[in-house]
């Protein structure tokens, strides 16, 4: 469906950025801003990014 074009590392950071903003964002200590957090942890979990599509960008090793 989606064009693969977030890897490894990336992939991860995105993962972990997204669980953490959540965690924040559920004990109130960031505020409702910290949903964001859905973000990332979306794209990385679909090995996807639609900005990164837009702009070209692409951190998957694997041609997808």
């Amino acid at each position: 469906m989606f064009k693969t074009n977030v890897g490894g590392v990336d992939r991860i950071a995105r993962i972990v950025a997204g669980l953490v903003l959540l965690a924040l964002a559920v004990t109130g200590t960031v505020g409702a801003w910290g949903y964001v957090g859905l973000v990332p942890l979306a794209t990385g979990l679909l090995s996807t990014c639609p900005l990164y599509s837009v702009l070209g960008f692409n951190t998957c090793p694997l041609k997808g």
